[in-house]
C-alpha cells in the first residue's frame, strides 16, 4: 500500500525480532561445536551442552510471541516487522533442523518435508500479496509450529532423558519421533490448506462461475470466515476496529457485527455515502473532494483516519469506489475502489479493480477490507 506516514523502524518489537535472528548463530555454535574443549571447560559434558543449546532455543522461540504481543499492544506494527518476523522464525527452525541433521540425530527427509512446505507457502503468499489478498493462517499452521518446536527441543535433549533401569532403550527418543510425526502431518495438512484457499489465485477454476469475478456464494462464505477471524484476532490482541464505508454502504461493519462476540473488538462504522457526510463526519477536506474526487487515494486516506479518530479505535478501514452499473468516469471504470487503512503508525491506501456486477464488486470490496485487517492483525 502507498504509505502516507513514516514508520518508526526500531520499535521494541522489531529490536527483539532482529535479536532473535542474531541469537541463531549462538544456538548453532553452542550445539555443534566443541566449545567446551576450546575454552578449557572439559568438565562440561555433551549432555550438558545439549541442554544449554535447548535452553537457548526455547528462549529464542519465546521471543516470537513477545515481539508480536508488543507490536499489537503498542500499536507499532510496521512493514519491516511484518517482513522480518516470519523470516526470523524460518531461520531459527531451519538452523535447528539442519544442526540436528549434522549431528546425525535426525535424517534429512523430515527436514526436506518441512522446508518444501515453507517454500511452497512462501510462493503462494507472494502470489496472493501481488493481488492484494491475505490468506488467513489456519489453526493447522499454528499447531504445526508448536509441534515442530516441541519436537526439536525433545530431540535436543533426548540423550539427557535416558531413564535408569531401562536397558538399551530410550523411550523418550520414541516419544520425540511421535511428536515429530505429528508435526510433519500438520506441516503437510497446513500446506494443502493454503493451496486449497489459493486455488483461484493460482489459476484453478471449479467451473461454477457464470459471471466475471467470484460468485456471490463464494464471496459470502469467504467473508463470513474472514470476519470471524478478524474478530477473533482483534479480541485476542485487545485491538479495536472501525469502518468508514461509501460504496459498500455498511456491509463491512455488518459482516463484522454478525460474528458472535464482536462487541469486544468492533466499535462501529460510519456510512458516508454522500460527500457531505465524508466531509462533515470523517473530516475529508473539500479540497481533496474537489481536486481528486470521492473515489481517490486522498479521500480513502482521510476517511480511514477520520473513522479512527471519531470512533477512537486502534485501527480502521475505509472504502470508496464505483460499484456500478453506472457512475463510471474517464480513468475510473466500474469496479474501481480505493481501500484505506489507518492505525497508530499512519494511513495508507491501495487502488483495486474488481470485476462482476454491482453485488460482486461490493462483496469483493468487503473481502479486501477484511484482508486489510487480517494483514495487520496477523503481523
Amino acid at each position: 500500500m502507498a504509505g502516507s506516514a513514516s514508520e518508526k523502524l526500531w520499535t521494541p518489537s522489531n529490536i527483539i525480532t532482529v535479536a532473535r535472528i542474531c541469537l541463531v548463530p549462538l544456538f548453532v555454535i553452542v550445539l555443534i561445536t566443541p566449545w567446551p574443549e576450546w575454552m578449557g571447560l572439559e568438565f562440561i559434558t555433551a549432555q550438558q551442552q545439549s541442554l544449554l543449546a535447548a535452553a537457548i532455543f526455547i528462549v529464542i522461540s519465546c521471543t516470537d510471541w513477545l515481539d508480536g504481543y508488543l507490536a499489537r499492544k503498542r500499536n507499532e506494527v510496521t512493514d519491516f516487522g511484518k517482513f522480518m518476523d516470519p523470516l526470523a522464525d524460518k531461520i531459527l527452525t531451519t538452523a535447528a533442523l539442519l544442526a540436528l541433521v549434522e549431528l546425525k540425530v535426525l535424517p534429512s527427509w523430515p527436514v526436506l518435508i518441512i522446508l518444501t512446505r515453507e517454500f511452497i507457502v512462501a510462493g503462494v503468499r507472494m502470489v496472493a500479496a501481488s493481488k492484494g489478498v491475505v490468506i488467513a493462517a489456519s489453526w493447522y499452521g499454528k499447531a504445526k509450529t508448536v509441534f515442530q518446536i516441541i519436537a526439536i527441543v525433545m530431540f535436543l535433549i533426548k540423550d539427557v532423558m535416558v531413564f535408569p533401569n531401562v536397558a538399551d532403550f530410550n523411550y523418550f527418543y520414541v516419544l520425540s519421533w511421535i511428536v515429530m510425526v505429528v508435526a510433519l502431518v500438520l506441516t503437510i495438512v497446513s500446506m494443502m490448506d493454503y493451496l486449497v484457499k489459493s486455488r483461484s489465485l493460482l489459476g484453478f477454476s471449479d467451473g461454477a462461475q457464470s459471471a466475471p469475478g467470484p460468485s456471490v456464494a463464494q464471496l459470502q462464505e469467504r467473508i463470513r470466515e474472514k470476519a470471524a477471524e478478524v474478530v477473533r484476532m482483534a479480541s485476542a490482541s485487545g485491538v479495536t476496529v472501525a469502518t468508514a464505508e461509501s460504496c459498500t454502504g455498511g456491509l463491512i461493519a455488518g459482516a463484522l457485527t454478525e460474528v458472535p462476540g464482536s462487541s469486544e473488538a468492533v466499535l462501529g462504522g460510519i456510512v458516508s455515502y454522500a460527500n457531505s457526510v465524508k466531509e462533515g463526519q470523517l473530516g475529508v477536506s473539500a479540497e481533496a473532494l474537489a481536486s481528486d474526487g470521492a473515489v481517490s487515494e486522498a479521500c480513502a486516506l482521510q476517511m480511514c483516519q477520520g473513522a479512527r479518530s471519531q470512533l477512537g479505535s486502534s485501527c480502521a478501514v475505509a472504502v470508496t469506489g464505483i460499484a456500478g452499473p453506472g457512475g463510471a468516469v474517464p480513468g475510473k471504470p466500474v469496479g474501481t475502489v480505493w481501500v484505506g487503512y489507518a492505525d497508530a503508525t499512519g494511513a495508507r491506501a491501495q487502488l483495486c479493480h474488481f470485476e462482476g456486477d454491482r453485488q460482486q464488486v461490493r462483496l469483493q470490496t468487503v473481502e479486501f477490507a477484511l484482508d486489510c485487517f487480517l494483514r495487520h492483525l496477523s503481523s
